[in-house]
This record gives structure tokens, C-alpha cells and sequence, in this order.
């Protein structure tokens, strides 16, 4: 049912995400695999299984944004973990900053559509990896910076972003 891609960037995110947490100052709240009670109310979130997580990320992350599209596995597994931990339009405008970033002219819409597709794909994969990672580094520190209550989370968040899974 999934295809490997999804399966290595699946198990890249759950390095990431870890277990169950309900941190008052996660935007999220009670959380479990990435899971939040704040988008997902009708959930139970502690007892939420990692299949349960593994098709919401399949269906709701990894097929609307497109995932399967993108040619190179590191750069889909990257694009992947910023649609999870910053929600999809925001995840499309950093890859589309990255391009532009790495010399492709693309428009930063936050849409997901055939053009930005082509143009990831067109790209150099290393280009893009690194500007990838430099914008959602940015990113992060914008929040921590715009929230101060939010700075408890940054050494993580940057860790995250420039991670090579």
C-alpha cells in the first residue's frame, strides 16, 4: 500500500516526532508520533498506534502535498518532515524560496502545483537539500523570535532542520 519512499521518510519523521508529550507550551498540545490534539480533536491521542499515525501522514501530509512526485528521496523526505512540522502552504513556500535560493526561478505561492513540481525535480538535489535546510532554519528562528515562549523549542527545531533524514 505504501510505497518505499513514503516508508523511509514515514520512519525519518518518527525519529523526529517520538512518543506521546502534552507540553503546555506546544502550540500542538497533547501530542503522540507528531499527532496533535489541536488538529485532530476527535482523536485519542495516548492511545493512538503508529499505523493509526502512519495512514493519517499518508493520506493527510505525504499524497496533499505531493510527496510521491518529487523525484529525489532526500529531498522528499525533507519537504515531508516541513509539511508535518510546519503545515503544508508553509512547507511549499520554503522548498519554493530554496529554488529560488538555488537559481530556479519558480513564483513563491505556497502552491504545490506543476510548475514548483517540475522545478524541484529539475533542480540539483544537493543545491536544493542545503537551501532547503538554511530556509527552514530560518523559519525556525522566526518563530522562536516572534513567540518568545516558543525558544524552549529551538536547539530541537534547528537539529531538525538541518538534519540529513
Amino acid at each position: 500500500m505504501y510505497s518505499n519512499k513514503f516508508l523511509k521518510a514515514f520512519d525519518c519523521l518518527m525519529y523526529h516526532e517520538g512518543g506521546y508529550s502534552n507540553d503546555p507550551k506546544d502550540a500542538g498540545g497533547e501530542t503522540k508520533y507528531g499527532i496533535s490534539k489541536r488538529s485532530y480533536p476527535h482523536l485519542d491521542i495516548k492511545n493512538l498506534t503508529q499505523d493509526q499515525a502512519r495512514q493519517i501522514y499518508f493520506v493527510d501530509f505525504w499524497m496533499k502535498a505531493k510527496c510521491e512526485n518529487i523525484d529525489n528521496d532526500d529531498i522528499a523526505t525533507k519537504f515531508f518532515d516541513l509539511a508535518v512540522h510546519t503545515g503544508i502552504p508553509q512547507a511549499v513556500k520554503l522548498i519554493q524560496r530554496a529554488l529560488l535560493a538555488a537559481g530556479t526561478q519558480v513564483v513563491e505561492d505556497g502552491i504545490i502545483g506543476p510548475v514548483t513540481l517540475k522545478a524541484i525535480n529539475k533542480a540539483d538535489p544537493t543545491d536544493l537539500l542545503a537551501a532547503l535546510k538554511s530556509e527552514a532554519a530560518g523559519y525556525y528562528r522566526l518563530i522562536a523570535n516572534i513567540n518568545p515562549s516558543q525558544q524552549k523549542f529551538i536547539q530541537g527545531w534547528l537539529r531538525r532542520a538541518y538534519d540529513n533524514v
